[in-house]
């Protein structure tokens, strides 16, 4: 006869896997992840700084430097603030409202040609 055995269950509190949970609050991440994107900060900044140092002008002095700038931004606000490890949720509730400001500007750079040229033709500076 096949026999059955009954296990009595506890029911789990709260503040009994609070010793459980405090252990994982403390993750630490490695030190060379740092000393990597620290390294990446100075090669980023170094190109920067090499922007002025040849004397690049223009559009593509100024593309390079708000490349670099965006791609320094993005290491620190990725792994310094920890957002690299974050729900997907709230780097995107942090994140997306920046970008679409940033949309938002282009738009209105794009609208400032047209206005400049409607206040040209329809106010004749000089005549």
């Amino acid at each position: 006869m096949a026999e059955v055995t009954l296990h009595a269950t506890l029911p789990t509190t709260p503040a009994a896997d609070a010793p459980a949970m405090s252990h994982a609050e403390g993750h630490q991440h490695p030190i060379k992840l740092y000393l990597v994107v620290w390294g990446w900060l100075f090669v980023l900044s170094t190109c920067s700084y090499f922007v002025d140092y040849f004397n690049l002008q223009g559009h593509l002095r100024w593309s390079l430097i708000v490349l670099f700038m965006v791609l320094k931004a993005g290491l620190i606000v990725a792994i310094f603030m920890h957002m690299a490890w974050e729900r997907l949720a709230l780097a995107y509730a942090i994140l997306l409202p920046p970008l679409l400001l940033l949309v938002f500007v282009g738009i209105m750079v794009f609208e400032s040609d047209y206005t400049l040229l409607s206040r040209i033709v329809f106010f004749k500076v000089g005549a």
